[in-house]
């Protein structure tokens, strides 16, 4: 039995014509002659009595028109919900993030998504890596954001949406301080001023990730100061070169700053538990975040919606 039969039946039934019932539903008197007549075959029983002037309803189609009525309205008022909620743009949405993404990408979602849904509230919480990761396990926080790869586990979705191009910064008298772009391969012998993986995790892994996939391991010193963009590393006099990116590089007036060759990309993650997503605003933003545009000089990551493969990524 099908939804379609019973709206044919309870057009019939109501309005006890066949043509009024099919001009109500739209359809051709043919069709909705072949819906009820497959209808009480399913049944095995006549429901209407048709003659050439009138239209009168068995002692079945009388019984079966009030459970009919009443499954329809069943069926539109759950359709009705459905679009409701489906269609809201109020709630709230609990974001966490590494402190790589509050530089930027933070803002830039906050402004974008603002214009997109303005009645949805987004609350950010900053967190440090493993915090993050099992905040969004427990479904503390309902989405979060991070730079690095993080693969997926425990039922946990991740989407590499977008990401920022890599760059290095070097001491103003370095050999390598007068070239327009520099291969990391070029830096494996020099001193790299590495960020501390108790201070800030998912930058330090964002750092070993662009390293193993250039094929190189230059010797490190941990960097002493406790910003994210180290803006003193040169006061280290041990330390030849950092990493950075574009987010990462106000305040480095002394630091010669250049971009990678080949390309890498910092990978920025997006993570959430679609078996714990609480309400559509959570869906509506994860679907933002996947949709828009990034930040000016950033990519579209290989998740991305909008996302074209380059040879350059990473």
């Amino acid at each position: 039995m099908e939804l379609r039969q019973l709206e044919a039946f309870v057009a019939v039934a109501t309005e006890l014509h066949f043509g009024r019932a099919a001009q109500k539903l739209f359809i051709g008197q043919p069709t909705l002659s072949d819906l009820i007549r497959r209808l009480e075959r399913e049944l095995g029983t006549p429901l209407l009595i048709r003659t050439t002037r009138r239209v009168t309803l068995t002692e079945a189609g009388a019984e079966l028109l009030g459970h009919a009525k009443r499954i329809l309205e069943g069926v539109a008022a759950a359709t009705a919900a459905v679009h409701r909620i489906a269609g809201s743009e109020t709630g709230t949405v609990q974001v966490g993030m590494t402190p790589p993404v509050t530089q930027v990408l933070a803002r830039h979602l906050g402004a974008t998504f603002a214009q997109a849904a303005p009645g949805i509230e987004l609350n950010w919480s900053q967190l440090w890596l493993p915090n993050l990761i099992q905040a969004v396990a427990d479904a503390s926080v309902d989405v979060g954001i991070t730079c690095g790869l993080i693969g997926e586990r425990d039922g946990l979705a991740s989407e590499v949406f977008c990401a920022e191009p890599l760059l290095v910064g070097l001491r103003p008298g370095h050999r390598l301080a007068g070239q327009e772009r520099l291969r990391l391969a070029d830096l494996a012998r020099d001193r790299l001023g590495a960020t501390a993986e108790t201070l800030f995790p998912a930058w330090a892994l964002a750092q070993r990730q662009a390293l193993a996939a250039a094929g190189v391991d230059p010797p490190q010193a941990q960097l002493a100061m406790t910003d994210l963009a180290a803006v003193s590393w040169q006061d280290q006099p041990e330390l030849d070169w950092i990493m950075l990116t574009s987010s990462l590089t106000s305040g480095h007036a002394g630091t010669v700053i250049r971009p990678v060759d080949p390309p890498y990309n910092v990978p920025f993650t997006l993570q959430w538990n679609p078996s714990r997503t609480r309400s559509p605003a959570v869906a509506r933003f994860v679907q933002h975040a996947l949709t828009t545009d990034p930040p000016a000089g950033w990519i579209t990551g290989p998740d991305h919606r909008g996302h074209a493969p380059a040879a350059s990524d990473q």
